[in-house]
């Protein structure tokens, strides 16, 4: 393999996350965009909790049956020439973490907002989240074909509430019943709505001029009005500019109709053209540029029993220098041993197929039998770990038994595998060693039930805990901490590396040992 064919193959990979506040449109958005790419032929169709037919990213029958996405979907496809590996996120709050270290592991993101109920609580958080790691937007307004908030109306909430500079790079002609469809600013052309959810070339028109005849007999009386509005744009907002974009600096606006295939293709050509390909990473002793010569990357998921039939673990790992390759040993820095990987995979959802390169912005499927965690670094000998990946501190806490006196070996390996995961946390009191389950939403609790039940075959209970959080505590004085954990033993706890956590009861109670204890520090992530 050529230096020129490698670095051809990382400039043309294109990685995103969708996120979106639930029931905004995000898993239709992404299977339309699956469509286009000619990675499935048939979408599925998510209305409300049904699901009439089963959707290509929710593939766990646990999402089939809430009808909400509770794991992150991996897909990828060719499309134009492009390499586009796709992280479709859960949208429920409650699994608000799955979708925080997703958006470690993409270079951009696509924010997908219901034209009617505008800017939710979950989408501010994810963008706030998105802002942090400087990671560029570009914002879909879904639903155009129902009734809904003006165009001008819901780019002002935007930059309100999610402090974000818009530029609209296409623009709505009707909504609901009036909807006839979208002008692409991008390219000066108009599509015209077709509620078959077929839209094709024929239904799109070249338009250079907004004086053109042909778009006035298009639109008839919303030819003038939509002509005021461009008119409006150009004097508003600013000029899209591919590099403020792609600095976090500026958020282009696309409007259309998932359900339909309206306004997708108008995103996905734009997308190719301005998202950045994969760039550099932050170690702990150094940032790692996807250019260098060798292999890097790391493990930002784990899905235990992705197919249920064969009970397969698989490790996530997101390529971020050099080139992955079949059958060749990797450095895994945390155990400081090598690896080998026989049979790496790509995936679409829960389909995989082998593979024998990739390439920074790829994302590979490895087989893990356990040794693997979330945050680990893999290199070809050098020794680092990339950051941003934490585990946060959990907001909801349970005491969790076993059910089944019989299935005790079977419960303590499901429990030992979906906290791997990152479903919820698993701390053991080192008061009575009872085991204790940390989420960061009440919902997780019933997908860990479930998930022990079905795919273990364990059974468990949940008893309650009064808690308000779990901190990591770090000390350079050994005897101060060791004071700290002889006065406060009700309250201590082991995570799952045996790292010391503080349990607090209350706010009040965090506050007292703050000051009681001033040189220790209390970490609200598990990452410091």
């Amino acid at each position: 393999m050529t230096e020129k064919y490698r670095l051809k193959e990382i400039q043309r990979r294109r990685s995103f996350a969708i996120i979106s506040h639930p029931d905004a449109g995000k898993t239709t958005l992404t299977e339309k965009l699956l469509l286009f790419g000619g990675a499935i032929r048939v979408a599925g169709a998510v209305k409300s909790s049904k699901i009439n037919r089963n959707t290509m990213s929710d593939f766990m029958e646990i999402e089939r049956q809430r009808g909400i996405s509770v794991a992150t979907s991996v897909m990828g496809f060719e499309y134009d020439g492009i390499k586009i590996n796709i992280l479709d996120t859960p949208g429920h709050k409650d699994f608000a973490e799955d979708t925080y270290r997703t958006l470690s592991a993409v270079d951009s993101a696509i924010i997908v907002i219901d034209v009617a109920k505008g800017v939710e609580e979950q989408t501010e958080k994810l963008v706030g989240v998105c802002r942090m790691r400087n990671i560029p937007i570009i914002v879909f307004i879904n639903k155009l074909d129902r009734m809904g908030l003006g165009a001008v109306e819901l780019l002002d909430e935007i930059e309100a509430k999610l402090d974000l500079v818009v530029t609209p790079l296409s623009w709505p002609v009707g909504m609901g019943p009036s909807f006839k469809g979208v002008y692409n600013i991008f390219e000066h052309k108009m599509a015209l709505f077709n509620p078959h959810g077929q839209q094709s070339e024929e239904d799109t028109r070249v338009i250079r001029d907004l004086n053109d005849g042909e778009l006035i007999r298009m639109l008839d009386t919303s030819a003038a009005r939509l002509k005021e509005d461009l008119t409006l744009v150009q004097g508003v907002y600013p000029e899209f500019n591919t590099e403020d974009y792609r600095n976090g600096e500026l958020c282009p606006v696309f409007f259309g109709s998932a359900i339909n295939n309206f306004g997708v293709k108008e995103l996905l050509d734009c997308f190719i053209q301005i998202a950045p390909p994969p760039g550099s990473r932050e170690t702990d002793t150094r940032f790692v540029q996807p250019e260098e010569e060798l292999f890097s990357g790391f493990v930002f998921k784990i899905h235990a029993n992705i197919d249920p039939n064969h009970r397969t673990r698989i490790a996530f790992i997101r390529i971020c220098s050099g080139k992955f390759e079949r059958g060749k040993p990797y450095f895994h820095t945390r155990l400081e041993r090598e690896f080998r990987f026989s049979g790496p995979t790509s995936f679409m959802a829960n389909k995989k197929e082998v593979i024998d390169e990739a390439f920074p912005g790829d994302v590979v499927g490895v087989n893990d039998n356990g040794s693997f965690k979330i945050g680990d670094t893999f290199t070809e000998g050098e020794s680092f770990r990339f950051k941003g990946i934490p585990t946060f501190s959990p907001e909801q806490f349970r005491y969790i038994e076993n059910a089944d006196s019989m299935k005790h070996k079977q419960l303590a390996k499901g429990l030992e595998q979906l906290t791997d995961e990152g479903v919820a946390q698993l701390f053991v009191s080192q008061q009575n060693n009872r085991k204790i389950i940390g989420t960061v939403g009440a919902l997780q609790f019933d997908v860990i039930k479930y998930r022990l039940e079905h795919e273990y075959g364990a059974s468990c209970r949940y008893a309650p805990l009064n808690l308000y959080k779990a901190c990591w505590l770090e000390c350079n004085d050994e005897k101060i901490l060791q004071d700290f954990q002889i006065r406060k033993s009700r309250f201590m706890a082991f995570d799952k590396r045996k790292k010391h956590v503080f349990m607090a009861e209350s706010p009040w109670a965090l506050s007292r040992a703050m000051e009681e204890f001033p040189k220790i520090k209390f970490h609200f992530s598990s990452e410091f």
